[in-house]
């Protein structure tokens, strides 16, 4: 049977001093002033009229992603805060992550945010390496990123996550391990490192860069993730490392099949209606101009459609099946409204297959099918 799970809060602030080349992110260069004041007013009147789809339920978590957040002032930053605590019930224990860029932040502005009640902050290092970050496009450079993580901490945050990336332009196995050392001894409770790759509707899809092969990639991860392991960072999911007790709350409940809500240009969110048996999908209009203009009316919304069960069974093992843990199967029947039964032949296959396991109620990838995600979710599209 169809339960309710937690709820989280995402908010997507779209503008950035300048467009990566590898970013198919809804995001856009600033080319003037970001108009704060009128944004902040425009996604309060998105949450408002989320308000109804959510009754009492509390937020467990809020996460500020962009875009460049810390573009934003700490003043603004607080006004969303304040606005958002007076329209829903935020956890008092609750998980709120801002994002940053070291090129666009300071200690003072990051003294700011943890005042207005920013607890977790996440820096998009991507590379230490000055020609990596030249390539990359990067408005920082190597003293800012080192100097960006002292002043978070010098503003009082201890949950700290940095941005990595590898399989970089031209990267070696032992310059990734170089840059992923640097990133260790900063002392970061989480680690995002991830490969990079060549998207559609980007600078680098038009005008490919020369990337490691297959081969030197597949090195280079196990090298790095070898090093983590031995720093103490345990692999929670695909490309997430935590320090024990500092795993991405937020991006735990994406990965859970839970709900949320999204506010601002281009943001989805996800609602469970138990009663109806019902889960449901929308997002918002993508121009942060076009947004603002429509807040607090129906043109605000891009698009709202209901999940089909077939849909909500593959949606939830597409995320589920990225954490290492797996599932209890009592919480694909209480996220999807489905018995496991909904899987075959296909699960039995997988199992005989050696691709998944199923120990005391749990099903997970087996070390091999995890190295083969994207196979083994292949098995279970129509």
């Amino acid at each position: 049977m169809l339960k309710t799970p937690p709820l989280s809060l995402y908010v997507h602030i779209p503008w950035c001093a300048r467009k990566c080349p590898y970013c198919d992110f809804n995001s856009h260069a600033a080319d003037r002033a970001v108009p704060e004041r009128a944004y902040v007013d425009a996604l309060l009147r998105d949450l408002e009229d989320e308000l109804p789809g959510v009754g009492s339920r509390p937020i467990a978590t809020l996460f500020i992603g962009g875009g460049t957040p810390s573009l934003f002032s700490a003043e603004a930053i607080a006004r969303l805060l304040e606005g958002i605590r007076a329209r829903v019930a935020l956890a008092g224990d609750a998980e709120i992550t801002l994002e940053a860029n070291p090129g666009s932040a300071d200690q003072d502005r990051f003294r700011g945010f943890r005042q207005a009640g920013v607890n977790r902050l996440s820096i998009g290092v991507q590379s230490f390496a000055p020609e990596k970050l030249r390539r990359l496009g990067r408005i920082h450079d190597r003293e800012q990123a080192l100097k960006a993580v002292a002043a978070a901490r010098a503003a009082g945050f201890d949950n700290i996550n940095l941005d990595l990336m590898f399989g970089l332009p031209e990267q070696t196995v032992t310059a990734a391990l170089d840059d992923l050392a640097t990133a260790i001894a900063l002392g970061p409770k989480h680690l995002s490192f991830y490969q990079l790759t060549v998207e559609p509707n980007t600078r680098f899809y038009k005008d490919p860069p020369r990337l490691p092969d297959e081969d030197t990639v597949e090195a280079m991860q196990r090298a790095c993730q070898a090093l983590l392991a031995r720093q103490g960072y345990r692999r929670y999911e695909v490309s997430a490392y935590a320090q024990t007790d500092f795993r991405c709350r937020h991006n735990l409940n994406y990965w859970q099949f839970g709900d949320y809500l999204g506010i601002g240009a281009g943001a989805h969110g996800k609602l469970t209606d138990a009663g109806r048996g019902s889960v449901i999908r929308t997002w918002k209009i993508k121009h942060p101009l076009h947004y603002m203009e429509a807040a607090g009316r129906p043109e605000r919304q891009g698009g709202r459609s209901e999940v089909a069960p077939k849909e909500r069974a593959f949606e939830f093992l597409m995320n589920h099946l990225r954490l290492p843990e797996g599932f209890p199967e009592e919480r694909f029947a209480e996220r999807t409204g489905l018995a496991t039964d909904a899987l075959e032949p296909r699960l039995s296959a997988c199992l005989e297959d050696g691709l998944l396991e199923r120990q005391r109620g749990w099903i997970r990838c087996t070390e091999i099918g995890f190295a083969f995600l994207d196979d083994v979710l292949q098995r279970f599209l129509d």
